[in-house]
């Protein structure tokens, strides 16, 4: 069991701040406007507190699947009802799986002299340029969309979103901004990616 603090919040899971409700709210539009009526199957990956996930249960006819690699986080997200399981992205999923993805990556640079070895720290480090886990979310989550998928992608301004779109682009995403909304040290961006 994670560490709790005084308001009984387990301090080993990355509870919901600005970017999970921007992420959150953009999520649910889209896919409220892209509903054809049937019951869409979304991963979201990095679940976190699972409140992202929670929302789009909550507010869309999806069915969705919370995943994580930090287990305190996915017990936190089966506490609050969700369907969770552990992973580390993409790994465990089927092929062709999800019609959509949706993920608040680690995107903080940081000096890796600075780092700690925990489950914040996992939540929150994005590594030297911000991208180390969005990179190979990016190279991997082609293969459990669904052939007309899409990808919601949170981005921060402080890892380059120019940089995430061309890292996108290499893997056979068009990416478009569909939210975003500034900060006095950084913007953040919903990335709506569909190939």
């Amino acid at each position: 069991m994670g560490l709790e603090d005084r308001r009984g919040v387990d301090t080993d899971v990355y509870q919901p701040a600005e970017d999970s409700h921007l992420l959150a709210q953009a999520a649910c539009e889209r896919l409220t406007a892209d509903d054809g009526g049937g019951e869409p199957l979304v991963l979201e990956v990095g679940t976190g507190s699972g409140y992202v996930a929670g929302r789009i249960d909550e507010e869309t006819t999806a069915r969705v699947i919370a995943a994580d690699l930090n287990p305190h986080a996915v017990r936190q997200a089966r506490e609050e009802g969700l369907e969770a399981v552990r992973a580390d992205l993409v790994a465990p999923f089927a092929d062709g799986a999800f019609d959509a993805v949706v993920f608040n990556p680690p995107y903080l640079p940081t000096d890796p002299d600075n780092e700690w070895d925990d489950w914040m720290e996992r939540a929150l480090s994005g590594g030297e340029d911000g991208r180390a886990v969005i990179d190979p979310f990016l190279a991997s989550i082609g293969r459990v969309l669904a052939p007309d998928g899409v990808v919601y992608l949170l981005v921060s301004s402080l890892t380059g979103v120019d940089e995430v779109v061309e890292e996108a682009g290499k893997h056979g995403f068009s990416a478009v901004a569909v939210a975003d909304e500034s900060f006095p040290f950084e913007t953040l961006t919903v990335l709506e990616l569909v190939r």
